[in-house]
């Protein structure tokens, strides 16, 4: 029997965008040839960055490996917004495993890939920073230290908004979430809590970590390419920023994802084999303010008395980021 191709185009939207710009320069969003891996229909809430983020990151993974792929997915956000029983909108080969087993399966299903020798099919596991800092942390793990050729992509928007927004080890300190109330005489998240994975995946030294927002969409989407074209185990943090759990205007998703890159708070690099190889320089720093005052899960820092102390440790964390990463740019 004859195999058809089948394309889903979405129609009435303005994703073809940036058609005054050279085809070098267009993302795989501004190509009718894109494959709408994550369709229109589901049920993010407006402004999710997961969403957009997982949009650009597996579209840009199925051009890279001419539409064979398939993706494991942990429960979460992306899980449940895009898979209501008894609808889907993944226009792919698409697994949905346990909250923390997303890479033990994606590395089964490359195993089975293998031994059938299909070696073209590539595999990709996607999860939030829920099922990837701390319930899959563990398999995760193994992954990284068996050099599985799974590329693992983490949506990191730093809480179990799922669930309601409870606390993850991706909770920046000071952070509301319903188990880190804004009371007491430390409100919010305590600091020296979490865990920073970009930095333990590069301990594994596999062949390739890089973080990326879903404020530079070109350089998501370079990223994944890159990855795509590694063997191994490949590892990707991509920063999301969630209006419902972060207390943010839906319109102020990709503005805050800028903010945290330009404040220092989160870093954007690219490592190989333990050794970072790459930065994305700041031409001037803004202060953390900047970043944390449209979020409200950080409104206890700025009452009638803004706690001063509180917001200069955090600006002392963003500081370290750049002289850790040489972030500013001195030119």
């Amino acid at each position: 029997m004859e195999q058809t191709v089948v394309k889903f185009y979405q129609t009435g939207t303005f994703t073809v965008g940036n058609r005054l710009l050279a085809p070098d320069q267009r993302s795989v969003q501004a190509s009718e040839q894109r494959n709408n891996s994550l369709n229109s229909g589901h049920r993010a809430c407006q402004g999710c960055g997961e969403a957009l983020g997982a949009r650009y990151a597996i579209d840009a993974a199925m051009r890279a490996t001419n539409g064979q792929l398939i993706a494991a997915n942990a429960t979460g956000c992306l899980e449940v917004f895009s898979t209501p029983y008894p609808e889907t909108s993944w226009q792919m080969p698409w697994i949905h495993s346990l909250f923390g087993n997303t890479a033990a399966v994606a590395t089964g299903i490359a195993a089975a890939m293998r031994v059938k020798g299909h070696s073209d099919v590539r595999v990709v596991a996607q999860g939030g920073d829920g099922g990837t800092t701390d319930i899959g942390f563990g398999c995760l793990s193994g992954m990284f230290e068996r050099n599985d050729d799974v590329l693992y992509i983490c949506y990191d928007n730093e809480a179990y908004m799922n669930t309601g927004v409870q606390r993850s080890s991706a909770t920046p300190p000071t952070a509301r979430t319903a188990t880190t109330m804004p009371v007491g005489p430390n409100p919010g998240n305590v600091f020296g809590q979490g865990k920073n994975v970009p930095r333990i995946a590069m301990a594994h030294e596999i062949p390739y970590v890089a973080t990326a927002t879903v404020a530079d969409l070109h350089d998501l989407e370079y990223k994944v390419t890159k990855a795509m074209s590694m063997r191994g185990a490949r590892y990707i943090h991509i920063f999301v920023p969630c209006p419902l759990g972060w207390g943010a205007a839906s319109h102020d998703t990709i503005r805050l994802a800028r903010l945290a890159v330009e404040s220092g708070t989160f870093p954007v690099f690219e490592a190989e084999r333990g050794e970072v190889t790459g930065v994305h320089k700041i031409r001037h720093q803004v202060p953390i303010e900047d970043y944390l005052k449209p979020q409200k899960r950080f409104a206890h820092l700025f009452g009638s008395k803004p706690d001063t102390a509180t917001i200069a440790r955090l600006q002392a964390m963003a500081d370290r980021n750049i002289r850790r990463y040489g972030l500013l740019d001195q030119a």
